[in-house]
């Protein structure tokens, strides 16, 4: 499904197995070389099953995948046997990636040698915590309150718990903290960071709701671009696949999204994306 080279870097997001068209997707997803490796910024799905499914398949393909949740995968549904919360439902999933051999954020990051390397693959867990907010929301109620005015409000609300933390603020910030001490001892190294989340706000502007904002990233990672020397930042979330560059730097949205949003796409842009070497857009 992709033009990459041997030996590359591929990442791809919110593949969303539960609609059949994603999965039959999904199911296609293959390297061009032994050598490809691929990064899943999260939302394969919201069932335990699903997730399952998913990485054993691109783990029998791929010589190495990794993984950064989404808000999907941590999500308590009422379909899924999973019953899991919170935290205990984040390690659930670590644990069956340990299983499976894939890279989770709280293993230690591998490092890509292949062409545009070495550098050294982040997958991240940073969620949100409603800084995000859109014009004139200056407190977490009022952004909230005009979500709920207009209608636009994500499904987190009554899906994803924080427990055991208090609120999912207070989640995010315990992330922060762990994560950022993390690529500090990185020591400069070049990087990949991936997370699901946008880590900068300025990527969110093109949403067609600015009050669905407040659940893409926090300010906290604004600068982590710049400061963890990325060669490249990988996210998904927001279903608006493109690249672009911010202080020097490129940014990579690699979602797949809903079939109603797939459809209307162009087919230029190959699913999974390259990373390295450095795609060029037709």
């Amino acid at each position: 499904m992709s033009s990459a080279p041997p030996g590359s870097l591929l990442a791809v997001s919110d593949l969303h197995v539960s609609y059949s068209e994603n999965r039959t997707i999904a199911d296609r997803i293959a390297p061009d070389s032994e050598g490809d490796w691929l990064i899943v910024a999260g939302d394969i799905g919201e069932l335990a099953a699903d997730i399952d499914w998913t990485l054993r398949l691109l783990t029998e393909r791929f010589a190495r995948v990794v993984w950064a949740p989404g808000n999907h995968e941590l999500w308590t549904h009422a379909k899924d046997p999973v019953r899991l919360r919170g935290v205990e439902r984040y390690r659930h999933l670590v644990d069956l990636c340990r299983e499976l051999g894939v890279a989770t954020p709280e293993d230690p990051f591998p490092v890509w040698h292949g062409e545009g390397g070495p550098v050294t693959i982040a997958p991240l867990f940073v969620g949100y915590d409603y800084t995000f907010r859109p014009p004139g929301a200056h407190t977490k109620e009022a952004a909230l309150e005009r979500a709920y005015e207009t209608g636009v409000v994500c499904t987190d609300e009554f899906m994803l718990h924080p427990d055991p933390y208090p609120t999912l603020e207070e989640w995010c910030a315990a992330r922060v903290d762990y994560t950022e001490e993390r690529l500090r001892s990185l020591d400069g190294a070049p990087t990949v960071l991936v997370n699901h989340w946008p880590t900068i706000r300025e990527v969110t502007r093109p949403l067609y709701f600015p009050e669905f904002a407040q659940w893409c990233g926090t300010e906290r990672t604004a600068d982590w671009h710049r400061r963890f020397n990325a060669a490249a930042v990988v996210y998904g979330h927001l279903h608006i696949p493109r690249t672009s560059w911010h202080d020097g730097v490129r940014f990579e949205e690699v979602s797949l999204g809903y079939p109603r949003e797939w459809r209307g796409r162009s087919r230029s842009r190959p699913l999974p994306h390259r990373i390295l070497p450095e795609a060029r857009e037709p």
